[in-house]
């Protein structure tokens, strides 16, 4: 457990062009590097804090007031933390709720994570807007901008950079929960007609429990698991999960997926959408300032239905890339990037947002099914 900071102690953030914003800390103590994104969710702060697609990022909350109903050990969406700081306008110290288990400082320092409160969420949301997300560092320890500067200088940042091999699984496992009600909490998933391999580029576990939901026997495996130990396993499907960072990074993993198109039912969220995009022959390119919240218009083009998905991710497939085999089957119609893909002959598809929300709203979570469609359907 890392140090908890007093809290009301001096911290501040220095973004990589130069601005910088003074507050007061929270959590962890210590300094920490990362790219700087926004979140528009209004809850869900203990699910974003425990996506281990934010690893490499310290994320800020557009909503003014986190922390007001606590953490419990049934919202987490993975085993830890894995983003580097947490940035809120204001922190609420006491939180009132059933199910809080304890509050969201106590927790964060128990993940190493080190918060800020008290800046100028607003500016700092139009300045990344407008100027693009950017790495910055944030300190409870050092305040003078030269010595932040050259700090920041030595970060490698995330482009290029492999973050998957720093969050997935270190060997396989059998996934057996289900999703969570009032009455019962967590469901047994024993029902599993379907075996189902998920690769583990940080996957969330809400989507391992609406895989369970629709029937299947759920297998994790690591990221740099080869395409024969998939195939030996026997699977009806392979489902290719969230994940951190740039995916041209990933070439020995694409490969690998390359190998099992045409082999079996593929589906991909968010890193395996990007991942199956160019394992199909597609290049990906780093966004401005990445869409990440829940409440992001996407038309399903096949039906012209639109969905208001929870979405984190800062790069995309380039639709221009894709050979006229795959088809664009979503868009987000904020910028008109590509949501959705699938190929017109191999039995597979993909997307970008995520349909098993934690947090958001659960418009997409049919996508589910029609995985479990694809494997009834599919014949070698």
């Amino acid at each position: 457990m890392a140090e908890t900071v007093k809290r009301g102690r001096k911290a501040v953030l220095y973004l990589k062009d130069g601005t910088l914003f003074s507050g007061r800390a929270f959590g962890a103590a210590g300094e920490a590097c990362a790219e700087v994104v926004f979140n528009t969710s209004m809850s869900g702060y203990q699910e974003v804090l425990s996506d281990p697609s934010y690893a490499g990022q310290m994320v800020m909350m557009t909503y003014p007031h986190i922390g007001n109903y606590g953490i419990n050990d049934a919202d987490n969406e993975s085993r830890r933390c894995f983003l580097s700081a947490f940035i809120v306008k204001e922190y609420c110290a006491y939180p009132s709720s059933w199910r809080s288990q304890m509050d969201l400082a106590e927790f964060m320092a128990e993940n190493g994570v080190i918060g800020i409160e008290g800046i100028d969420t607003r500016a700092l949301t139009r300045h990344i807007r407008e100027a693009g997300a950017m790495p910055g560092i944030i300190s409870t320890e050092d305040f003078a901008p030269e010595s932040l500067k050259n700090k920041l200088e030595q970060w490698p940042g995330i482009e290029g950079v492999n973050l998957v091999a720093g969050v997935t699984a270190e060997r396989g496992y059998e996934w057996q929960q289900a999703t969570w009600d009032l009455k019962d909490g967590y469901r047994d998933g024993s029902r599993s007609e379907k075996r189902v391999v998920v690769y583990d580029f940080g996957v969330k576990y809400n989507i391992l429990r609406l895989l369970k939901n629709v029937g299947c026997q759920v297998t994790v495996v690591p990221a740099g698991t080869p395409a024969a130990e998939v195939l030996a396993l026997e699977p009806d499907g392979l489902f290719l999960s969230n994940g951190p960072g740039d995916p041209s990074a990933l070439g020995g993993i694409v490969l690998e997926i390359k190998k099992l198109i045409g082999k079996l039912p593929i589906c991909g969220i968010c890193l395996g959408h990007q991942i199956l995009g160019q394992a199909l022959g597609g290049k990906t390119f780093k966004l401005k300032f990445g869409h990440h919240g829940s409440n992001h218009p996407v038309m399903d083009l096949t039906t012209r239905e639109v969905e208001i998905t929870s979405q984190n991710h800062g790069f995309c497939v380039d639709v221009d890339s894709l050979g006229d085999e795959v088809e664009v089957t979503h868009i987000n119609l904020n910028d008109q990037t590509v949501e959705g893909l699938r190929h017109r002959q191999y039995p597979l598809f993909s997307f970008q947002y995520h349909p098993e929300s934690s947090p958001g709203p659960h418009d997409s979570a049919y996508l589910f099914g029609r995985f479990r469609k694809l494997m009834d359907e599919f014949k070698a």
